[in-house]
C-alpha cells in the first residue's frame, strides 16, 4: 500500500552539525541501506525505507531540475554536491548538503549510489532557498511538468552562465 502524501508542517526535523546522514540505493534509486540518523531525521522505520524509492523524502519545494541534473551526473559516472530540502514522513523538513556518488563493481559498472549528507550552515540554506524559489517559479508557471522542468533547467543554466561558473563552482561558492 502506498504511503499517503505527506503535507509539510513548516517545522524542522533537527540533526546536529556532527551527524552524517547516509543512504545507499540501487541503480533505480531504491534504498538498500539507511543509517540510524537518516531514519531518525526522516521519521521512518527501517521497513518503511528499505526497498522504497529515495524520493519518498522529496519535499514539494525542491526543484525537479536539481534531481534531473543529479541523475544525469550519476548515470554518467560523476559525483554531485547539492543543497537539498527533504520532507520527513511526519511533514517536518530538513536541509542537507549532499554528496552523492556512483558505486561501482569490480568491473567498473555502476551498481548503485551512495549519499552522505551534512547539515548546511544557515547562509547556505538561505542562498539555496532563494535560488530554488526562482527555479520553482519557472516550474510552476509552465503548462506541463515537462515544460516546467525545461524552463527551470534553462533558468539554472542561465544563472550559471551569468556568473561565469559551472554548477560545482556555484554550489561551493554558496
Amino acid at each position: 500500500m502506498a504511503r499517503p502524501k505527506t503535507q509539510p508542517t513548516g517545522h524542522e526535523s533537527p540533526f546536529s552539525e556532527n551527524e552524517i546522514i547516509v543512504t545507499k540505493t540501487d541503480t533505480k534509486g531504491l534504498i538498500t541501506y539507511a543509517n540510524e540518523i537518516f531514519l531518525r531525521v526522516s521519521h521512518l522505520h527501517i521497513d518503511e525505507a528499505l526497498g522504497k524509492p529515495h524520493n519518498l523524502i522529496r519535499h514539494p519545494d525542491m526543484p525537479r531540475c536539481i534531481f534531473k541534473l543529479l541523475w544525469e551526473r550519476l548515470t554518467g559516472g560523476k559525483e554531485m554536491f547539492a543543497y537539498v530540502l527533504n520532507l520527513a514522513s511526519n511533514g517536518d523538513h530538513y536541509w542537507v548538503f549532499a554528496h552523492v556518488t556512483p558505486s561501482a563493481d569490480a568491473r567498473g559498472r555502476i551498481v548503485g549510489y551512495h549519499s552522505m549528507r551534512r547539515k548546511p550552515a544557515a547562509p547556505q540554506v538561505e542562498a539555496a532557498r532563494t535560488l530554488y524559489r526562482t527555479l520553482l517559479d519557472e516550474e510552476r508557471a509552465a503548462a506541463s511538468p515537462t515544460e516546467g522542468m525545461q524552463r527551470s533547467t534553462d533558468r539554472l543554466m542561465s544563472i550559471l552562465r551569468s556568473k561565469g561558473v559551472d554548477y560545482d563552482e556555484f554550489v561551493f561558492a554558496l
